[in-house]
């Protein structure tokens, strides 16, 4: 992936967009670090946690978007391989506390030695090292993402028959993580984290770190979409969406395609869940359930399908949406708004926000344009050619 090929995939919106994302990256630690509290500029450490969270958010729909909007994959288990980013993480975590646990177990994390584990398990190995779980972050997402993909791709299977599958999927590995003997904490899950590479992952500037590097994830996973999009393979996943098997017929390999993008899309949600985590500080099997992975997909339907920058501003929107009514009277009414969001949007706005945004410009920078080339053609003298009824 060469600069060239990043910038020329960059257009206004695109540009836009990444600026304010280097912005708040910068501003908003910053703020949170320099300024004394209570300052009115001041942004406070719970702040920087949530909007870190917003941001993990909006880089699992991303890798939705990069599926659904561009190959016409719609996964409703794109949340299993956003869990597992997060216990993958978890598991290091959990191995940084050592001694320092309820039970004073070196090796045993507090659960294991509660439900008298004799050692560790020896999928649990090598987590005490922060590179080998970085590497699992990507590599068990993206190996369960290419098993599930290649079998359904080769099987063309598509459609709400995919969607389905994978939303079995997901709660398949939902009952299965329920299960204390299962070696990944129980319903209870993981939580209690201290350090994250030697650095206390309660202190705000930890939190700040986290939210800046959550930031700087969100810009890389943006530029790969991008690359991938507006590349020949991006085509190529266009004409998937809009004619499988004319583009099959014209002799591509559609299945290759579509298993490439899938796993490269799982990457990017198990990343969104590794950064989730530390900053959340616990990750338990409820990230599992299939109604966060239909949520996800609301995110990208509301900020507007096919256009990655509206699937990140859906995210933000709908997660903030749901934050400032879950704290008051109107808690228990959420879903049915958040129900009637996705009504709303579907009848009125079926492009999405952005979707409908870059629609309602094109049309009237045409209607820009056209004046301007009517007015330039009367200046000169020029008139348009008129009907042979009018002539007459």
């Amino acid at each position: 992936m060469t600069p060239h090929m990043l910038t020329r995939s960059l257009d206004r919106g695109a540009t836009i967009f990444l600026a304010v994302v280097v912005a708040c990256g910068i501003l908003i630690p910053l703020s949170n670090l320099l300024l004394p509290a209570g300052s009115f500029l001041q942004v406070p450490t719970y702040l920087v946690a949530l909007w870190g969270k917003y941001v993990c958010y909006a880089i699992l729909a991303l890798s939705i978007d990069l599926i659904w909007g561009y190959c016409g994959i719609l996964s409703l288990g794109h949340g299993a391989f956003f869990a597992l980013g997060g216990y993958a993480m978890g598991m290091y975590l959990m191995r940084q506390i050592g001694s320092r646990g309820v039970y004073g177990n070196p090796i045993l994390p507090d659960f294991m030695v509660f439900l008298n584990y004799s050692k560790l398990p020896w999928y649990w190995y090598g987590f005490d090292m922060f590179w080998f779980a970085a590497l699992m972050v990507l590599i068990v997402p993206g190996l369960l993402a290419f098993c599930f993909g290649w079998l359904a791709f080769r099987s063309r299977v598509t459609g709400v028959y995919l969607s389905i599958i994978t939303q079995a999927m997901t709660y398949a590995l939902l009952l299965a993580f329920f299960r204390n003997d299962f070696g990944f904490g129980g319903n209870n899950g993981m939580t209690d984290f201290k350090d994250i590479l030697g650095f206390n992952v309660q202190a705000e500037g930890t939190r700040a770190a986290l939210f800046a590097l959550s930031c700087l994830a969100l810009i890389a996973g943006f530029l790969i979409c991008r690359a991938i999009v507006s590349s020949k393979l991006g085509k190529v996943l266009i004409a998937v969406r809009d004619a499988e098997s004319r583009t099959r017929f014209l002799g591509y390999r559609v299945e290759s395609y579509k298993l490439f993008v899938f796993t490269v899309s799982a990457c990017m949600a198990g990343v969104a869940g590794a950064l989730y985590v530390p900053q959340v500080g616990i990750i338990n099997p409820s990230e599992f359930a299939p109604g966060n992975s239909i949520e996800a997909v609301i995110w990208v339907a509301v900020g507007g399908r096919g256009t990655l920058v509206g699937a990140a501003l859906g995210a933000v929107v709908v997660n903030y949406a749901k934050t400032f009514f879950t704290s008051g009277m109107l808690a228990p009414y959420w879903l049915f708004m958040l129900g009637a969001m996705f009504i709303l949007v579907t009848l009125l706005l079926p492009k999405g926000i952005v979707g409908t945004f870059n629609a309602w410009w094109d049309s009237s920078k045409e209607r820009r344009d056209a004046a301007t080339i009517a007015s330039a053609a009367a200046e000169d003298g020029v008139a348009e050619p008129k009907m042979a009824e009018e002539a007459q």
